[in-house]
């Protein structure tokens, strides 16, 4: 939730940035009571148009009483560079590039929330999805001992140094959690860890990839883990000087490997 005519500022700075890269944007528009709202989708097309898609989504709104610097403007300006970077892209499967709106509360994981009304609407058109990557917050870390939090028992198998980016994903989509994490360590040696666990552990399903995986998609997310490490976290102080751009334009190159990679593969 965010003060009346950021979303609709947000949009416009979305759709003539992806204009001005050369695509073509489309909204989906829904209603809350009088508020319209929407999703923006920019499609690149591959040469196998039948084949599953590769949605490529991070969330535009932020909670109330902060920009979001972190939450999600590092995930939003990830997925606009990886757009910027593949436009000329010569791929097998089509590429989605989605921004979501209502991921924060009061409409996280309700009906209301922009990816699962996205998702829902891509499974009752009988849409093809072979992977979906949500990217968010992605722009903190620390090599200070004991930066990184994580729930119950994880600690023991996972790094005490919030210098890493996550790649995670619910128990159906492990196979795309192990073929991202692969060639992302392929392609740049930025410290990586991957889980794919039940959806219902804590952190497991905190974005747009739950939406993905209540219609059957397998969907992974790439985070920095939030709330596990970053002490700003839905604070009114998650803004732009906390930012690690260069460790984030690390991970963002890394991603266009695994993007290319998963838009490709047979």
């Amino acid at each position: 939730m965010v003060h009346a005519g950021s979303l609709e500022k947000t949009v416009d700075y979305l759709r003539s940035t992806l204009t001005a890269y050369g695509y073509s944007v489309s909204e989906q528009t829904y209603r809350i009571n009088t508020r319209a709202l929407c999703n923006l989708d920019t499609q690149l097309a591959g040469s196998a148009p039948v084949d599953g898609a590769i949605v490529v989504g991070a969330h535009y709104d932020s909670v109330e009483g902060t920009v979001g610097a972190n939450d999600n403007a590092s995930g939003v300006a990830g997925v606009l560079e990886l757009a910027r970077m593949l436009r000329q892209a010569r791929l097998r499967r089509t590429l989605r590039f989605v921004f979501f709106v209502n991921e924060e509360p009061p409409y996280f994981q309700t009906s209301q929330m922009g990816s699962l009304v996205y998702a829902t609407k891509l499974h009752d058109e009988g849409t093809p999805i072979s992977a979906m990557i949500s990217v968010e917050t992605i722009g903190f870390y620390s090599d200070a001992l004991e930066s990184q939090k994580y729930p119950p028992v994880l600690s023991l198998f996972y790094p005490g140094r919030g210098n890493f980016i996550g790649f995670v994903g619910d128990s159906e989509s492990r196979d795309l959690v192990r073929a991202a994490i692969r060639t992302f360590r392929d392609s740049d040696q930025f410290p990586s860890e991957g889980i794919s666990a039940p959806s219902t552990w804590p952190g497991i399903g905190w974005s747009d990839q739950w939406s993905f995986w209540q219609q059957g998609y397998p969907a992974i997310m790439i985070t920095d883990t939030a709330a596990f490490r970053y002490p700003y976290y839905h604070r009114a102080d998650d803004t732009s000087e906390k930012i690690d751009y260069a460790r984030m334009a690390r991970v963002v190159e890394g991603l266009k490997s695994v993007v290319t990679m998963l838009g490709t593969q047979d």
